[in-house]
Parts: C-alpha cells; sequence; structure tokens
C-alpha cells in the first residue's frame, strides 16, 4: 500500500507531525512518500493520501487549498485523510477545548465537499513568541497564549495507527486476496 502523505507547513511544526504519520504508517508495513505539498506531489500514483496544513488565520495555507483543488479528481478517487496543525492548545485554558472544536470542525468543513476525506484532525503545533510580532504578541500574552511545543505526539502515533488500521483491513479484503 503506498501512501502519500504531504503537508505545507510554515513554521515546521506541521511537517514534524507529517513525518510521524508516515513513521507509523511505515511501521505498519506501508510504503510512504512524506513530501511538501509544494513539490506538488502526484496523488494518482498513491493508494491513499493523508494531506495536511497549518491553520493561519482559521484556513488552511493557500498552497494546501490550491493542491486539494489542482488534485481533486485524483484525490477523491482514493482514500484520504486530511489533518490541521492549529494552536488551540496553547490558548488559556477556558477557551481551550471550545476553540479546538470550533476550528477542527471549520477545517474539516472547508474541503469535505472537494475530496470526501475518511476524517479530519486538528493537532496543536508550536506556538513560538517570535511568531507574534509586535502588538499580536503583547495582546496574545495579556489574552494568556502559552508558548511552547503543544505537539501531542501519542495522539498523531494513534490517530495514524487507526489510518494503517483502515487501509490494511480494506487492502486484505480487495478481491483476490485472501
Amino acid at each position: 500500500m503506498r501512501v502519500l502523505v504531504a503537508c505545507a507547513s510554515a513554521h515546521g511544526s506541521t511537517t514534524g507531525i507529517a513525518r510521524r504519520i508516515g513513521e507509523v504508517l511505515e511501521s505498519r508495513g506501508c510504503t510512504v512518500d512524506v513530501v511538501p505539498i509544494g513539490a506538488d506531489p502526484d496523488p494518482g500514483g498513491y493508494d491513499a493520501a493523508v494531506l495536511g496544513s497549518a491553520v493561519h488565520n482559521q484556513a488552511w495555507l493557500p498552497e494546501a487549498t490550491a493542491f486539494v483543488q489542482r488534485h481533486r479528481d485524483a484525490l477523491r478517487a482514493r482514500p484520504v485523510w486530511l489533518f490541521s496543525a492549529g494552536m488551540s492548545a496553547a490558548l488559556p485554558r477556558p477557551v481551550r477545548g471550545a476553540a479546538h472544536r470550533a476550528q477542527d470542525r471549520r477545517m474539516a468543513a472547508a474541503l469535505r465537499d472537494l475530496v470526501r476525506p475518511r476524517g479530519h484532525r486538528l493537532f496543536s503545533g508550536l506556538a513560538r513568541p517570535e511568531q507574534f510580532p509586535g502588538a499580536v504578541g503583547r495582546v496574545a500574552r495579556v489574552l494568556g497564549v502559552r508558548f511552547g511545543d503543544h505537539r501531542d505526539w501519542d495522539a498523531v502515533a494513534s490517530w495514524a495507527g487507526q489510518i494503517a488500521g483502515e487501509l490494511t483491513a480494506e487492502h486484505q479484503d480487495a478481491p483476490g486476496r485472501s
């Protein structure tokens, strides 16, 4: 089973998540290529795809959205999962859960009609002070934004394991396989 794992990353956090997904899929027997979406890989050469993007201004990065639009026919013809890397875990505790759920729904809905993904997962990424320059950084500190690495590697690995399980089950159930 050949799987494309491609992502658009602004500061490297999303790339780290994509690499971890790729590692888990490989450990479960898939052949995986982890590539930047900007390289414009052809999803038609894969059995499945896992696509992700950093979230800026409540949307995927433009190159990720353009990739999905450009390759929508090929993506609709195979199993596809989507993931997003936002910063909901960096938010103050009282708003963290609600922000995460709202952002997850918004990201999933934005691309659902284009590719009909089997699932979408929102992960938190890195929140560094230099990503919030000037007045934005001062406001972030006043609001209680927690800077640091908020990636939940166990959650990433668990989700990738679920994908691998689905792909393995489908491959075994395919006609001509016993």
